[in-house]
């Protein structure tokens, strides 16, 4: 039976098997060539029963599972093409006890799994720098000062502070894709190399008035609009572009999640982009695309859960 993901309601009205699911994954993950070892890739490889694939020159076992984000996992294969689908294409993402409820499944467990699925979106689906029309804008996520208690306020936090809220910087290309980058600080020492480093040189690079960015005229066509006396359009230059994907961001944080620690910020922040980066696929390509882009990634409970 062929899997259809163009739509949640055409995954669940084919009716999949565990056994589908896993046939879909193995062509997904090995093009429709036989199985790659993943401890020799040299050796030759044999199948097995249930689905099981014995390396030759190690003698080990593996499964298609093996290489991917779904490694070790007991949960069945339905339920997690289920929460790939509504992670990838719901706008705001989807919480852990909303979708533990769907797949009746615990709390604990749904958040590991949305956490591996976010590993899978770790890597950008672009190969190339950005370039042309660039924005640059960091956004901070962590609340206002003004909404917190009396004894949870941070004194001297207003404005631009690290303080006591995570920074994440946002590079975005207009009418192309966008980089969101979790940075310490919004100096210029942290903020520039990570400019250099995705920005082509000789693109058009807009910002607003922040000092951290003002060295970045020897490499780019740097102009900037000066929000401070209320300047949002400058010519060609705006940050309009970057301010509507933060703005999302921001609401997705508040409005789904409700909150989330600076440890997995990045995580966050790379599921936004992985979906504004596929705005423009169609359901199936982007479901297939986070299945592939999730070989080679693993992550363990372990790992999730220790501190920096």
């Amino acid at each position: 039976m062929a899997l259809d993901t163009k739509s949640l309601f055409s995954l669940l009205s084919s009716s999949p098997t565990e056994q589908d699911c896993i046939d879909y994954l193995e062509r997904i993950v090995w093009g429709g060539k036989p199985p790659i070892s993943p401890f020799d890739p040299t050796s030759k490889v044999y199948k097995c029963a249930n689905n099981q694939y014995r390396c030759k020159n190690t003698g080990k076992y593996f499964n298609v599972r093996s290489t991917t984000i779904f490694r070790n996992s007991n949960i069945s294969l339905r339920k997690w093409f289920v929460a790939l689908y509504l992670l990838s294409s719901q706008k705001k993402g989807i919480s852990s006890c909303q979708l533990a409820k769907f797949l009746k499944i615990t709390q604990k467990s749904v958040w590991f799994m949305l956490h591996r699925l976010r590993r899978a979106f770790k890597s950008p689906i672009f190969k190339d720098m950005l370039k042309g029309f660039v924005e640059i804008d960091e956004t901070y996520v962590g609340g206002k000062n003004k909404n917190r208690h009396w004894n949870k306020k941070v004194p001297n936090s207003q404005g631009r502070s690290w303080k006591d809220k995570t920074p994440i910087l946002v590079i975005i290309q207009r009418g192309g894709d966008v980089i969101t980058q979790v940075v310490p600080n919004a100096k210029q020492e942290t903020l520039e190399p990570i400019v250099r480093k995705y920005v082509e040189g000789g693109s058009n690079v807009y910002t607003d008035e922040w000092l951290a960015y003002n060295g970045l005229y020897k490499s780019y066509n740097h102009q900037i609009v000066n929000h401070r006396i209320k300047q949002y359009v400058n010519g060609n230059a705006s940050t309009n572009t970057a301010e509507n994907f933060n703005s999302h961001l921001k609401r997705g944080i508040s409005g789904i999640y409700h909150q989330i620690s600076k440890k997995h910020s990045q995580s966050y922040a790379n599921e936004f982009a992985f979906r504004y980066n596929t705005r423009k696929h169609e359901e199936q390509e982007r479901f297939d695309l986070a299945l592939l882009s999730g070989v080679g990634k693993s992550l363990t409970y372990r790992e999730l859960i220790s501190s920096f």
